[in-house]
């Protein structure tokens, strides 16, 4: 069981949605290791910039005062994680990921999407809540 379920939320490591985007990015890492060298600049480093972004992004969010603070670097991590489903697609439509790869690839992004999207929402709720007390 992790922290976050537990209630106590201490750093960003302790968010769910931190700790699987950490585990899509090394995924992403690995996935983009068999990529054609002439993807080393291309695609490849796009995917593993895109990747890093969710987590930093995250991060970075949770270290801000401001719930919309917070919220704006969430809604940047979101941004990231779909430019990267985008370049998952492009990246089986090129042959460059096998099929496998891709569909385990992209649920994971799927589902690191929707618990961004709860971090999101949650977010506003205590800011909602913060400005009606």
């Amino acid at each position: 069981m992790n922290i976050e379920t537990k209630g106590t939320i201490r750093d960003f490591k302790d968010l769910r949605a931190w700790q699987e985007g950490h585990v899509l990015v090394i995924d992403i890492y690995r996935a983009t290791k068999t990529f054609p060298k002439e993807e080393l600049f291309g695609l490849s480093s796009q995917m593993r910039r895109c990747a890093v972004s969710i987590t930093s992004n995250i991060s970075e969010g949770f270290s801000r005062t401001s719930y919309k603070d917070k919220i704006h670097f969430y809604v940047m991590a979101h941004g990231s994680l779909t430019e990267l489903q985008n370049q998952l697609l492009i990246a089986r439509d090129t042959d460059m990921l096998e099929k496998l790869i891709f569909d385990k690839l992209y649920e994971r992004s799927i589902s690191v999407h929707k618990i961004i999207s709860g971090l999101i929402k949650t977010s506003r709720n205590h800011d909602s809540l913060r400005l009606n007390s």
